[in-house]
Parts: C-alpha cells; structure tokens; sequence
C-alpha cells in the first residue's frame, strides 16, 4: 500500500503524552518528540528529547530509512538486530523485531481516526529478558 505525504497521518512531529502513558519497564523519558518525515515509499524518524536521568535523548532512528516491505532490514540495537515494518492501513503499521533471527519485540503504532493522537504499543522481552509492555501516547503537535 503506498500512501502519499499528504495523506499520510503519521508525518510530522509529535509529543509524547507521559500522563496517558505506561512504560515497563520503566522509567520513562522526561520528554520526547517523535517526527516522521515521508519521501515517496520511504520514511525517515527522529527521536529528541530528555531520558530519565535528564540527559538528551540520541534518535537512533535518525539514519534508519523506513521501507514497508515486511522485510528484515538491520537495525542494531542492544534489543534487537532487525526490523520488519509492515504496513496493516493508512493508520496503521507494525514492526516486527529480532534478535539472532527470532522475534523479541512487536510494536503497532496506530494514529486515531481524527488524526490528532498515536498510540505506540510495544511488547515482547529486552535484551536482559525482561518482559517489555509499553503504551506510548503521542499528541500531534
């Protein structure tokens, strides 16, 4: 499924709602922006902002180019090595990723209908093994 910029509701910046929010494990960040920018079938994030300890956020997305192919593309990551992003509809995709070719971690970013808020829901186990369920909100700035 290709999806122009235009009509694309992830594209653009958005705030990370803490008080909507749940992170185990934790602690969360401070504060954190996420931005999608779109070229084409192809999409780059960036992550900034203040984690826990008070110290900026690194975006580790910043030179990850995003193709929805369901393919494994390497993203490493003490977590994970890979990632599969899949496109499900406009509003929604999710990402699929591995360690030494197993699946650790599922994450299904959806943005409401009114496309004023996404939801990023990840789960599966770190790279310590402890279980990961994260229920990140965003407000679309």
């Amino acid at each position: 499924m290709t999806v122009s910029a235009q009509e694309e509701p992830h594209v653009g910046t958005w705030d990370l709602n803490l008080a909507k929010s749940t992170f185990n494990p934790g602690p969360p960040p401070l504060r954190q922006a996420l931005t999608f920018q779109a070229a084409g079938p192809h999409w780059t994030a960036f992550v900034q902002g203040i984690d826990a300890a008070g110290h900026p956020i690194k975006s580790e997305l910043a030179n990850l180019v995003i193709s929805f192919d369901g393919r494994d593309h390497p993203t490493p990551n003490e977590d994970y090595e890979t990632s599969a992003w899949k496109r499900i509809d406009s509003h929604k995709y999710q990402v699929v990723r591995k360690r030494a070719g197993k699946p650790v971690l599922t994450i299904v970013n959806e943005v409401s209908t009114d496309g004023q808020t996404m939801t990023i829901t990840t789960t599966g186990a770190n790279a310590a093994g402890q279980p990961v369920h994260i229920v990140a909100v965003y407000d679309k700035r």
